[in-house]
């Protein structure tokens, strides 16, 4: 199974910023192209650079996805972004269930369930993320957290084609603390456990993780057990950067 190493930029930079950022992935994986034998590389960038980077990362191998979608099919929903405009620009994944949506939006399992559904519906590949926060693992409640979650934001129509998990321990992310690859290893064992009680193809769904990943603890994260790439932040936001965390897996 190769590894998913997938760009979350988030509200940041420019339309010009953004072609140079791709244009510098696309170089350096140009002259290392060995790196493709091993990893997918993903970019999800803000709402309205999609369009204008679908052709140029079509071009270069690297693959575009988006940072959210709606639950609704079209309609009179202000601001909202349908999965099928999502299709129409050149997307095959979306991000569903970000810890800082379901912090910052209030977003439920419910809803993520019903984005996830949305984007099957349209053909995109749904990364469905789930984590404890940092209260939540002190009182040692995460399995339980992450179980409730996985059940409820995961639809039975999930499979290793269309589904691909992001855990994200939220306490370890921006905080100063950080996950060892013991708890990681625990954690992605746990949900892999879980994937292949609830689906037929659940021992090939991709989970990713989705603390803090940089290029100096990439190789020790990515080759712990059941981690199957990385949902990568500001890392991302550095062409050198983002590809070393492929390179040193």
């Amino acid at each position: 199974m190769k590894k998913l190493i997938v760009g979350n930029w988030k509200m940041n930079m420019t339309m010009a910023e953004t072609k140079v950022l791709v244009s510098d992935i696309a170089q350096i994986i140009g002259e290392n192209p060995k790196i493709l034998d091993k990893s997918d590389f993903l970019v999800c960038p803000p709402f309205i650079y999609i369009q204008e980077l679908s052709e140029l990362c079509r071009a270069r191998e690297i693959l575009l996805g988006s940072q959210d979608c709606s639950i609704h099919e079209n309609g009179a929903h202000t601001g909202e972004i349908s999965a099928q405009m999502l299709r129409d620009t050149g997307c095959e994944y979306v991000i569903t269930g970000h810890s800082e949506r379901r912090q910052y939006n209030n977003e439920t399992d419910s809803l993520v369930h019903q984005k996830a559904q949305m984007a099957y519906k349209h053909d995109l590949k749904a990364i469905i993320c789930v984590g404890e926060s940092n209260k939540q693992r002190e009182e040692n409640h995460q399995k339980e957290i992450i179980k409730e979650q996985l059940l409820n934001s995961v639809p039975k129509e999930a499979n290793a084609d269309n589904t691909v998990i992001a855990y994200e321990p939220i306490w370890a992310i921006g905080t100063g603390k950080t996950a060892s690859p013991d708890d990681v290893k625990e954690m992605h064992s746990f949900i892999r456990s879980l994937l292949e009680e609830q689906y037929d193809t659940g021992k090939e769904m991709r989970i990713l993780y989705g603390g803090s990943m940089k290029a100096d603890n990439a190789k020790e994260l990515l080759s712990t057990p059941h981690v199957d790439g990385g949902l990568i932040g500001g890392a991302s936001l550095k062409a050198a950067e983002f590809v070393a965390i492929a390179q040193n897996a």
